[in-house]
């Protein structure tokens, strides 16, 4: 469980990149895409499903505002 949420509930690409950003710590779509194998689509629900739950955060690039990070949330446990 993290954060009170279970995760193993989410749908497997869901789980997919949660557990790669965990690793990771912050990345962007096409680093997902390219570690996961899964299409833009399914990062992009993963991602919103993610987010939804409050596990993750989204970072806007300074230098490039169209490109957005993807971090997890610090557990407080």
């Amino acid at each position: 469980m993290y954060q009170n949420v279970d995760v193993r509930e989410f749908p497997l690409s869901v789980r997919l990149v949660f557990s790669y950003l965990k690793d990771q710590k912050i990345s962007d779509v096409a680093h997902i895409m390219e570690a996961t194998g899964l299409s833009r689509r399914s990062v992009m629900y993963a991602v919103r499903v993610l987010k939804e739950a409050n596990l993750i955060d989204i970072q806007i690039c300074l230098s490039d505002t169209r490109r957005r990070f993807y971090c997890v949330k610090i557990s407080g446990t």
